[in-house]
Formats: structure tokens, C-alpha cells, sequence
């Protein structure tokens, strides 16, 4: 029996499964279209990681509050309303990579393409926001951090 009436046996046999792997299919193209569309703007924590190391500049999106209670490193508060209205504070530091964060990925994603329509191509936001760098058990700065490190240097 040649492969096509196989094929074509096998899907009359089973619809279900022949279904539900289209379905799949489909969802998979969709999804990646979806993906495309939107450009490469979301970065694991490892990546961010990366990009911090080669000096690019954190934007945290976040409300003061939650920003004190805990940000990256060197991470600068800026509220995600002034970012989409066109973050003229950050202009000059269009060619330097951007990595905007949030608590969740959704205001930093969105902050994210804000700035790429403004101009800015290496802008980038933390995929899973404060949640996912804290699931990486990587470090968060804190109020507290920040008042000892300023003794450390007064002393010295």
C-alpha cells in the first residue's frame, strides 16, 4: 500500500488525533506570526543579565513604592505613563540598550515598544518582570542595601 492511502486510512481512523495535531499546527504558526509581528522585545533574566553587564540601562516602570521595596541594579524609576508619552528624558541614550521592567512583563513589554516607536532599537523588557528575576533567585536592590553601600564609601 503506497504512504499517501495509509496516511489517508489512518486519518479516517482516527479524527480525533488528526484534529487535534492540525490544531496544533495551526496554533503554532499563529503563535509565531503573533511573535514576529511584534519583534523580539521580551528577554529571559539570564539575557538581561547579559545586556546589564554590557552596560545597557534599566528602566523600572513600577510605582515608587514598589521600586523601594526592591529593583534591579542601577535600575532608574521611571512611571510607564511618562515612557509612552514619549520618554524625552531617556533621549539621549537612544543607541545605548534599554531593558525596561515591571512587576509581571506586561508595562515593561508595553513600555518596551513605546520606546522602540520612539526611536529607540535596542530596547528590550524583562520577560516575566520582577517575578521571573526573583524566581532566578537573582538579586534585587533594596533602600536599605542602598544606605549601606553609601556608609562603605563614606568611611573609606
Amino acid at each position: 500500500m503506497p504512504p499517501i492511502e495509509q496516511f489517508t486510512e489512518f486519518a479516517s481512523n482516527h479524527m480525533l488525533l488528526v484534529s487535534a495535531l492540525a490544531g496544533g499546527v495551526l496554533l503554532l504558526i499563529f503563535s509565531e506570526l503573533q511573535r514576529k509581528t511584534r519583534g523580539m522585545v521580551d528577554l529571559p533574566p539570564q539575557d538581561v543579565v547579559r545586556l546589564m553587564n554590557a552596560d545597557a540601562q534599566v528602566i523600572d516602570v513600577r510605582s515608587v513604592e514598589s521600586y523601594q521595596k526592591g529593583h534591579l541594579v542601577n535600575a532608574r524609576n521611571l512611571p510607564l505613563e511618562k515612557i509612552v508619552a514619549g520618554g524625552e528624558e531617556l533621549s539621549d541614550l537612544k543607541d545605548k540598550p534599554t531593558i525596561t521592567v515591571c512587576d509581571n512583563g506586561y508595562a515593561g513589554a508595553k513600555a518596551a515598544n513605546a520606546l522602540r516607536k520612539a526611536g529607540f532599537e535596542n530596547a528590550f523588557s524583562l520577560k516575566g518582570g520582577i517575578a521571573a528575576w526573583q524566581q532566578e533567585n537573582l538579586p534585587l536592590v533594596t533602600k536599605k542595601k542602598v544606605k549601606k553601600q553609601k556608609k562603605i564609601k563614606g568611611a573609606g
